[in-house]
């Protein structure tokens, strides 16, 4: 059963790297894979579970509840299906809250066509100066928003400003680099530097100190390449004027407000995680319920299909569901694996193979796991890593410590090597239909060497400052 868990593992993951060539949906792929992954636990948990390795206070919480300390077969039992699965669903429900909390109030954003404040005023045709303005963008507003949306939303606009297919395509994968490179440095930019923010890796000042430089570097090495290749200007695409021209639903007023409240809430949360030390999806349920508060009171003279439309209630319809079910399924997936002890044997492997007790073992270990966020979704490896390396009190292990901070850079920029090595590469090839061998052509190369820049100006700075 052991083995099998690990073969079904294995299996979905190479469906969900297939997704497109198959014709599956990787959520679907990812619920199947988690759920089979915890059902051969369960089924196998006698020879894969140590009994010995069960706490005795649970031992002594079990017996309290009617089961014998001598019958190990129901209390294993009890330790995999009321503890170890409770104890992950607790870890992955505040990663999903955190992640439906802020797909809608950005949602929300775009519904109101706030996003138009910054849209509006790129006005150059210039394509090395179109590349910055829209990179440089990327870069920031993924770290105030994530990665994801912040490709969506950057994906379109190009629509508005590039006629040109292959030169669009060209610009969407350097939105893809700087998305990855934003929401590194940023505890709510990438759902992996989340995931370690969560669960107390790092802290948001020293994530944000530690790593925006490197992120930077990751950018601007690509867009230094290409600033020496692009000629010319763009062709914007024509524009049908009609006489019954269409009239934005919302006024310049309400696009600004929602647009300023939202980014606001959104930047409130890791302010609010540091003043309560509450969990941050709390923090996140907060400001989507103010956002939510103050669109109710905007639109309260409207008539109800309006307010139905432009509120919470309208746009929480609009959310990327699939996305969130896939972040589910791998969780339990990983979760599985890291109960039943693979990842422990994960971890010795690299111990022992490259080793975690010198810097330069740690740096090691995470560019290799950045290479093979490349491959499978960065999402698992970080997940994986987490319940590879327990949190230290002193170390490279402990909070904000070497490993962590590292592996938060590696993880987030390393899936821009390939297209489906990112939720923001994904989005990408969704939107725009831009094929694999394609990007792996004119864009991997660039994500590559933007990558060990900025592994190496970190490595750099450590060395040097420490």
């Amino acid at each position: 059963m052991y083995i099998l868990m690990l073969i079904i593992f294995v299996l979905g993951y190479t469906a969900i790297a297939l997704e497109h060539s198959i014709g599956i949906d990787k959520a679907a792929s990812a619920l199947i894979t988690g759920v089979l992954c915890w059902t051969v636990y369960v089924l196998g948990a006698m020879n894969i579970v140590d009994f010995d390795s069960i706490p005795a206070s649970l031992i002594a919480l079990f017996s309290e509840g009617g089961i014998e300390a001598t019958d190990k077969h129901h209390m294993i039992l009890h330790y995999v299906t009321e503890h170890q699965i409770l104890e992950q669903l607790s870890e992955i429900a505040s990663i999903l809250f955190f992640l439906i909390g802020a797909m809608t109030i950005v949602e929300l954003i775009d519904a109101h066509e706030g996003f138009t404040v910054i849209t509006d005023r790129i006005k150059t045709r210039n394509k090395v100066k179109l590349m910055w303005i829209v990179c440089v963008l990327t870069f920031f507003l993924s770290a105030a928003l994530d990665n994801l949306t912040t490709t969506i939303v950057m994906v379109s606009l190009l629509r508005k400003l590039i006629d040109d297919q292959q030169h669009r395509w060209l610009y969407a994968g350097l939105v893809v680099i700087a998305a990855n490179a934003g929401g590194a440095w940023s505890p709510i930019g990438d759902v992996t530097t989340t995931m370690l923010w969560i669960g107390g890796q790092i802290t948001t000042s020293h994530i944000i100190t530690g790593i925006i430089l490197p992120s930077l570097v990751c950018m601007f090495v690509p867009l230094l390449w290409l600033s020496f290749r692009l000629k010319g200007e763009v062709r914007r695409p024509r524009r049908v004027e009609q006489a019954d021209h269409y009239l934005d639903p919302t006024s310049k007023f309400e696009r600004n407000f929602v647009f300023f409240a939202g980014i606001g809430g959104l930047l409130m949360v890791p302010v609010y995680k540091t003043v309560t030390h509450l969990p941050p999806f709390m923090g996140m349920m907060l400001s989507l319920g103010l956002v939510w508060l103050l669109t109710d009171i905007l639109h309260k003279s409207k008539n109800k299909e309006f307010r139905t439309k432009y509120s919470v209630v309208g746009v929480i319809r609009k959310i990327d569901t699939p996305s969130v079910l896939f972040f589910l399924g791998i969780l339990l997936a990983v979760g599985s694996l890291q109960g039943a002890g693979h990842l422990g044997q994960m971890a010795n492997f690299l111990d022992t193979t490259i080793g975690t007790d010198t810097p330069n073992g740690i740096y090691g270990v995470s560019i290799v796991i950045g290479i093979l966020s490349s491959i499978v979704d960065n999402v698992p490896l970080v997940a994986a890593s987490m319940g590879m390396y327990p949190l230290a009190d002193v170390g490279y292990f402990m909070q904000d410590g070497l490993f962590w901070e590292f592996l938060a850079y590696c993880a987030g920029t390393g899936g821009s090597a390939l297209i489906i090595g990112s939720a923001a590469g994904v989005a990408a090839m969704g939107l725009e239909g831009i094929s694999f061998g394609w990007y792996l052509k004119n864009i991997s190369r660039l994500a590559i060497l933007g990558y060990l820049a900025g592994a190496f100006i970190y490595i750099v700075e450590h060395m040097v400052f420490g």
